[in-house]
């Protein structure tokens, strides 16, 4: 049974959704829903074996700004070329650990909302890692679904990021081999089910406002809704609510898989913070969804860190009294989950 406080914060998320998709912004980001590249119409890219895939392959590099570079991939499991953004350190005489950034729902097809609205270049400036961001993906979960989409085309996401690119970023740029991953809002929740999934890849996951229990009545309903967001069908994902894969990709149940990690939770509490005042150009957005969708994202981030403490598993736990679901509030998170990161990925 689902308690009556859940379903008031279910309601209140499902509504504030409901309302983005009208708005057509990114909660709380104020941009446009990007346009959707559908890819292959089939059920999987042809002759992709999701255990064993073809030859990924680096096409071509192109330089952007700075040490930042445009990698265009072509992918068998996604069907096409999929192009990231890789920033690299000025200093490059040694191999280094990777850190994959996931955007959010409406992840667009030409920036990550790391660098447009995160500060992730000026951060990792002065850090030994490699940085990937990914491009595109919107209301993917950066999951491999069951069947392509007709407004969502081809995610595999999963494969290219676990099997696919590791390997093609680490001999073009000197990575070591020691990956780590930091998502926000949906790409919390699949930054945290790629760790529980792929238990070996990483050695250090950051998830903010995220949640994290995908076959409960919570989880999949705010899932289904982010993705139908985009007119996607949910059901092309996982299958229908009773499918198995819903379980599968549900972090709260296969916890354990993090343990050995170093393991970074952030959220506030959806009430209004130092970022909601007069003068923000997304207040008005903030205010109306992004409050409670935060306050979805605080409870589900709760049962997370509840988990883990049952479990056993350290977890650094940053729960903000104040603050909704804005870029603002996870560019403050980006130093604070650091400390963390570097200390799982071997950073001194």
């Amino acid at each position: 049974m689902v308690s009556r406080s859940v379903r008031r914060v279910l309601g209140a998320f499902a509504g504030a959704l409901v309302l983005a998709a009208a708005l057509t912004v990114e909660a709380p980001g104020g941009l446009a829903d990007p346009p959707v590249e559908t890819g292959s119409n089939e059920e999987s890219a042809p002759g992709v074996d999701p255990v064993h895939p073809a030859q990924a392959r680096i096409e071509r590099v192109e330089p952007l700004s700075g040490n930042l570079f445009g990698v265009y991939v072509a992918s068998p499991a996604m069907g096409r070329t999929v192009q990231v953004q890789v920033l690299v350190p000025a200093n490059r005489d040694s191999p280094r650990p990777t850190v994959y950034m996931l955007d959010g729902r409406s992840a667009a097809p030409d920036v990550n909302n790391w660098t447009a609205r995160g500060g992730a270049l000026s951060f990792f400036a002065d850090k030994d890692v490699n940085v990937v961001f990914t491009l595109g993906g919107p209301a993917s979960y950066y999951t491999d679904w069951r069947h392509s989409d007709p407004k969502l085309g081809t995610n595999r996401w999963e494969t290219f990021l676990t099997r696919e690119l590791p390997p093609l970023i680490d001999a073009r740029f000197a990575g070591d081999g020691r990956d780590g991953l930091e998502g926000v809002s949906m790409g919390a929740e699949a930054a945290m089910m790629l760790a529980t999934r792929n238990p070996g890849r990483y050695r250090a996951v950051a998830a903010h406002s995220g949640c994290y229990a995908m076959s409960s009545d919570f989880g999949q309903a705010q899932a289904r809704a982010v993705i139908g967001t985009f007119g996607g069908d949910p059901d092309n994902m996982f299958g229908p609510s009773d499918d198995p894969a819903w379980a599968e990709h549900d972090v709260l149940a296969h916890a354990e898989a993090l343990r050995g990690k170093a393991v970074y939770l952030s959220a506030g509490s959806g009430l209004p913070g130092e970022h909601d005042v007069p003068g923000n150009p997304d207040l008005r957005s903030a205010i109306l969804f992004g409050g409670p969708i935060e306050a979805g994202a605080d409870m589900c981030t709760r049962q997370l860190a509840d988990r883990l403490t049952q479990l056993g598993i350290p977890a650094t736990v940053h729960s903000r009294p104040t603050g909704t679901h804005s870029w603002p509030y996870w560019a403050d998170e980006l130093p604070r989950s650091w400390p963390t990161m570097a200390a799982g990925l071997g950073i001194g």
